[in-house]
């Protein structure tokens, strides 16, 4: 994808994988994000509970695909250019470890160095309710530079199915990297 713009994209154990396949499975059809891909562990297994999917089929949606554990990967450096990170879902262990650069595995390295490369770093917090310890860890990504961005459903666009809601919420995230969808109306107005 000569001239792509790179997306990395992380998918961490919360419920809720399928934000993170339905934003694959969008940047697939647009075409130009070259998309780099890390399932956590914990998200193979979730990947696995909540979905009819297979990992292989999800892997398959993106460009370029990292072990978890591979530290030495492009995408652990700043030197290799990107247009930022989505991690959708976003666990709370995953958040901790954003939030207090303890960039242990890929996933969490790779925000750390989207963080610090003062490049967009989307969360999709997945977790209710909310503690004390998982709102303060929401502030220090927020201070850091990240976006937090629930998966919060909206309803003036008219929703009637799980897919709608979903698309609704990978649409907010696509507008924050400004890359153009047709995911959800757009309020306009009392009509």
């Amino acid at each position: 994808m000569a001239g792509a713009r790179r997306l990395v994209v992380g998918i961490s154990g919360a419920s809720g994988p399928q934000y993170g396949i339905r934003l694959l499975e969008v940047l697939r059809l647009a075409e130009t994000v070259e998309t780099h891909l890390i399932i956590s562990r914990a998200a193979r297994r979730t990947i696995e509970l909540e979905t009819s999917m297979h990992v292989a089929a999800v892997e398959k949606l993106a460009d370029v695909v990292y072990r978890p554990e591979d530290l030495a990967a492009a995408i652990s450096s700043g030197s290799f250019l990107t247009d930022g990170m989505v991690v959708a879902p976003c666990s709370m262990k995953t958040l901790a470890s954003i939030a207090l650069g303890y960039g242990d595995d890929l996933l969490t390295r790779a925000a750390d160095v989207t963080l610090k490369e003062r490049r967009r770093l989307i969360l999709l917090p997945r977790e209710t309710p909310l503690s004390l310890v998982h709102l303060k860890n929401m502030l220090a990504a927020a201070e850091a530079g990240a976006v937090i961005l629930p998966p919060v459903p909206a309803f003036y666009n008219g929703p009637t199915s799980v897919e709608d809601v979903v698309d609704h919420t990978i649409g907010k995230v696509l507008d924050m990297l400004q890359i153009e969808h047709a995911l959800f109306r757009r309020w306009t107005g009392p009509r």
